[in-house]
């Protein structure tokens, strides 16, 4: 019972900590709709978001291309 207890903790624990990542959809200003993995990150030194795209690649993008950020 206590190994039942346990496994099923851990298995709650995993799946809590794997829902928090959350995807946004970025706005284009020419309408082109992008889906980021977690939340975008926006460098105000030099204008970029940074963000994860579905497939695990990394980009760049500057923000006056962006209309709006939206958390799906």
């Amino acid at each position: 019972m206590k190994k039942f207890v346990a496994v099923f903790g851990l298995a709650l624990l995993t799946f809590t900590v794997a829902g928090c990542s959350s995807n946004y959809v970025l706005e284009k200003k020419n309408g082109e709709m992008i889906i980021t993995h977690g939340k975008p990150e926006v460098d105000n030194d030099n204008g970029l978001i940074t963000y994860e795209d579905i497939a695990g690649n990394e980009h760049a993008i500057n923000r006056d291309q962006i209309i709006q950020m939206i958390e799906k």
